[in-house]
């Protein structure tokens, strides 16, 4: 009975959790344009489902998180969204570029979850203050979303994003490091303050710990 009950909090915290990234997702909070890309607050629940409930509920945060950007920038794109829709990437490069931007889109913001819930437990075995793991979990997940979604634009896409924009295959490095300066640390900023403020109240009021994954 009381394994029982462990798994439906679970199932109810991660579903609650969910539900706030389509929320986000679906509000000018969550996707902010600003040109070439999309900044994003929708990581943070995510960030902080993976503290409350585990590496595998992270995971399927991160994976919801994925999707509605598949939707969004498929269907309200920006420069970069050839990079983030599998159905605008076919059309530039055909069926590997729909696998790469799947990555990118889905698979990136899956290790968000996992590397924020095993960081947060490995911090928790170290006997780390909830106001010192706390930040540390909230930035790190936010650059692990920025290092390597715009890695592996670099990486993957750097050719086809050029060619989709009519600039230089060079000039893609640029806008790689301008993203992570520029947007990744204002996000990861913004992640520090809100999981530590957020999933500070959360532990307290709910004394939830960090489940197996």
């Amino acid at each position: 009975m009381k394994n029982r009950k462990k798994d439906t909090r679970w199932l109810v915290g991660v579903a609650m959790m969910a539900a706030i990234v389509v929320l986000l997702a679906n509000t000018p909070l969550g996707l902010i344009n600003i040109w070439p890309i999309k900044a994003t607050t929708i990581h943070i629940p995510v960030i902080v489902g993976a503290i409350l409930f585990g590496p595998m509920a992270g995971g399927i945060l991160g994976g919801v998180f994925g999707i509605c950007s598949i939707i969004s920038n498929t269907v309200s794109p920006v420069a970069a969204s050839i990079c983030f829709s599998p159905v605008l990437a076919v059309s530039v490069g055909g069926p590997l570029s729909a696998v790469k931007a799947l990555w990118i889109s889905l698979g990136c913001r899956i290790l968000i979850g996992v590397v924020a819930g095993w960081l947060w437990i490995l911090l928790k075995k170290l006997r780390a203050n909830d106001m010192i793991a706390l930040p540390v979990v909230g930035f790190i997940g936010s650059m692990t979303n920025t290092v390597t979604v715009m890695g592996s634009i670099f990486l993957m896409f750097r050719a086809e994003y050029a060619a989709a924009n009519n600039m230089a295959v060079s000039a893609v490095f640029d806008f790689i490091i301008v993203t992570v300066t520029g947007a990744g640390v204002m996000e990861a900023v913004v992640a520090l303050v809100l999981v530590t403020a957020i999933g500070k109240a959360l532990l307290r009021v709910n004394r939830v710990r960090t489940l197996p994954a």
